[in-house]
């Protein structure tokens, strides 16, 4: 008899400042008693909820559940930096390129994919347009080099038909209120989310067209019952047909993949509000968002007050941790970073306070792929977003859901056809290479 206990739960470092910048949530909805649907699944991140909300586009008679330890928006999905993009992002390569031109293009066609179901799950909630924000992104550079990586990523983006535009360091200037840029190329496909925002609407939907969303309801067994599977949560026990693991890194700790995922945490600040003669010294447009020209290097975001204030966030920074458990003095670390950088880049406002800083985890595979598919009859994954959390774990979330439908698509094809994870070192090994590179990667990139 299959009987998978967790072996842990979720661990956050700070507070989730995209949700924390938007009015209170009601109080959470947890299961209070025994419950039986048609399908169960484990994570309301952007993997579970897109799963809920395309099995009910299939058949809208399904019965579903979604179990969260936690609160909506309040895990990695309200921790990330809410780039939803189009293009090739390989984060472990020197400009974002992929290694081939038709990989590439299969990845953008993809992308655009999850970016429409997204676009279509906000008109049919009737989710804020700010939380929406089809405005493109820039990667900036700061030195003659990454201008150099911005020119071949350009290049390659021409070879692939897709449109960018190179900025020089006076249009920088003029976006961004900012003289750190030498450069920044913009491409227009990117969508620039609130995801607090967007989670927390997309699962308001799901309960108003009849999904059961449960918060504060952690999964703490999952056991073959009969032809089914049973979930045991604090408060009952949910009977499902099928199971859908969408916890992302924490499918290892149900036993899955072991020796085969990368616990990473990326790092970010958020300023206070920032105040009218603060915005005025600033300039500058009141959105946009900044991915460094070299992967490791600084992201840089500038939000509005129908996003929830007038605030720039600064993420940097990474560790492996494969005990998923980010430390109190990493987050002060990287914290102390943070203000460094954004003092690097904007002078004037240095002594704007830093309201809230965070972690985040994100789940990667060594060669680069998800862990999509069936893994014990009648119980599936939708995990491994290898830092592209919005999009990929969008894309998962359909892929998974079509085959628990029956109806296989060419989403989950494309990650069918993915290889095992790569097995990685053992540990201590894994670990001590990791951050060493992380760290290496990071100081090449210092001055992006």
């Amino acid at each position: 008899m299959i009987n998978l206990t967790a072996e842990r739960l979720p661990v956050h470092r700070g507070p989730a400042a995209w949700s924390a910048i938007l009015p209170d949530q009601p109080p959470p909805e947890r299961l209070g008693g025994d419950l039986a649907v048609d399908v169960a699944i484990v994570g309301s991140g952007f993997a579970g909820l897109s799963a809920a909300r395309r099995l009910h586009q299939i058949d809208s008679k399904i019965r579903i559940a979604v179990l969260d330890a936690g609160r909506l928006a309040e895990g990695a999905s309200g921790r990330n930096s809410g780039f939803m993009i189009d293009l090739p992002h390989d984060v472990s390569s020197e400009d974002y390129s992929g290694k081939e031109m038709s990989a590439d293009q299969k990845t953008i066609a993809l992308n655009r994919r999850a970016i429409a179901f997204a676009r279509s799950a906000v008109e049919e909630y009737g989710i804020d347009p700010a939380f929406f924000d089809p405005t493109g992104k820039i990667n900036g550079a700061a030195s003659s080099k990454a201008h150099a990586l911005n020119a071949s990523y350009a290049t390659h983006l021409r070879h692939l038909g897709e449109a960018s535009e190179m900025l020089d360091e006076t249009a920088m200037l003029e976006v961004t209120g900012s003289r750190h840029y030498r450069s920044g190329l913009y491409t227009p496909g990117t969508v620039m989310i609130q995801p607090a925002g967007y989670i927390r609407a997309v699962g308001a939907g799901l309960r108003k067209a009849g999904a059961g969303v449960f918060e504060g309801t952690p999964v703490a067994r999952i056991a073959r019952s009969g032809q089914g599977w049973a979930l045991t949560t604090p408060r009952g026990t949910v009977s499902a047909a099928r199971v859908i693991l969408a916890n992302n890194g924490h499918l290892e700790s149900f036993g899955f993949k072991r020796g085969r995922l990368m616990h990473i945490f990326l790092y970010a600040s958020m300023t206070a509000d920032l105040d009218r003669s603060t915005l005025a010294r600033l300039g500058g447009q009141p959105r946009w968002g900044i991915t460094p020209s070299d992967p490791m290097g600084t992201t840089m975001r500038r939000i509005d007050t129908a996003q929830g204030g007038n605030r720039i966030v600064t993420r940097t920074g990474a560790t492996f941790l494969p005990g998923m458990v980010p430390s109190e003095a990493a987050l002060a670390r990287t914290a102390r970073t943070h203000r460094k950088k954004f003092a690097d880049r904007f002078p004037a406002l240095a002594g704007v306070p830093m309201e809230y800083s965070w972690a985040g985890h994100l789940c990667l595979t060594w060669n680069g792929v998800s862990v999509m598919g069936e893994l014990e009859p009648g119980l599936f994954a939708a995990c491994g977003c290898n830092g592209l959390g919005t999009v990929r774990s969008t894309l998962m979330g359909i892929a998974v859901a079509d085959l628990v439908a029956g109806s296989p698509s060419d989403i989950s094809a494309h990650f069918l056809a993915e290889e095992e994870p790569a097995r990685l070192a053992p540990p201590p090994f894994a670990g001590i290479g990791a951050n060493l590179y992380l760290k290496w990667r990071e100081w090449q990139a210092r001055r992006e």
